[in-house]
């Protein structure tokens, strides 16, 4: 059962040096789901998410998060004041510092909460004085997960989770992605390239193909047809024929 309406782009258009990458996208998540973005490499998922963040500039349209505007000028601090938490591609650790220092710096006010991100990831419990570097790559994104979880988000945003894990990895990660949303209430934007893992764990998808939106739905439905679905990826033409 989903709830508050987190985050809501309408007609977004947003890019680099003027250039859009991302075209007259709609896409909204809501409090306690997960919403899977999908689309071949280049097609302008990372964009969207970081634009979201406020790390890239909206050209055209609107986002808003929590019923705030993000400014059209690039202010990623906004986004992480107001509960908006990001897992980049490249997982965001300090590698210098030990897990539990970066578990510690992922909290700006309030109380630190690390055991409630050790119970989602227990296997971090014995690593907790090993400094990031040191980590496996499953390990790594364990970390980088639970920085997110110990932030406390109320969106939180997910790039390419599985980029450099074995698959058992990532297999024993994406149900985690599900259990934030579940058990937490937060909502959750989740970039993946492995589809049939992302919409598995997501109750609704959307497609970009070429920064164009071409297929959208309940994720279920997406998996269920799968011609239609792996049709999207050559664009929208090709939903057509």
């Amino acid at each position: 059962m989903t709830g508050e309406r987190l985050l809501t782009i309408e007609c977004l258009h947003a890019g680099y040096d003027g250039v859009a990458v991302v075209r007259n996208l709609n896409l909204h998540v809501d409090s306690g789901e997960v919403v899977a973005l999908i689309g071949p490499n280049g097609a302008g998922k990372t964009t969207t998410l970081m634009t979201v963040s406020g790390m890239v500039q909206i050209m055209s349209g609107s986002v808003t998060v929590m019923d705030r505007l993000v400014p059209r000028l690039r202010q990623a601090h906004r986004a992480a004041r107001w509960g908006v938490s990001h897992v980049p591609e490249n997982r965001g650790l300090l590698f210098q510092l030990t897990v539990r220092e970066n578990l510690l710096l992922a909290k700006t006010r309030g109380r630190v909460n690390i055991d409630r991100a050790m119970d989602f990831f227990p296997a971090l419990v014995p690593l907790i004085g090993r400094r990031a570097g040191l980590l496996s790559g499953g390990e790594q994104q364990m970390l980088a997960l639970a920085r997110a979880i110990v932030a406390e988000p109320k969106l939180l945003m997910v790039d390419e989770m599985s980029l450099g894990l074995a698959p058992v990895i990532y297999e024993e990660l994406m149900p985690v992605v599900r259990r934030i949303a579940d058990d937490a209430g937060a909502g959750v934007l989740l970039v993946e390239q492995h589809v049939d893992l992302a919409l598995e764990v997501s109750d609704r998808g959307y497609v970009l193909n070429h920064g164009d939106l071409v297929m959208q739905g309940d994720a279920s439905e997406m998996l269920a047809d799968r011609a239609v679905l792996d049709a999207s990826y050559l664009g929208a033409k090709s939903l057509e024929d």
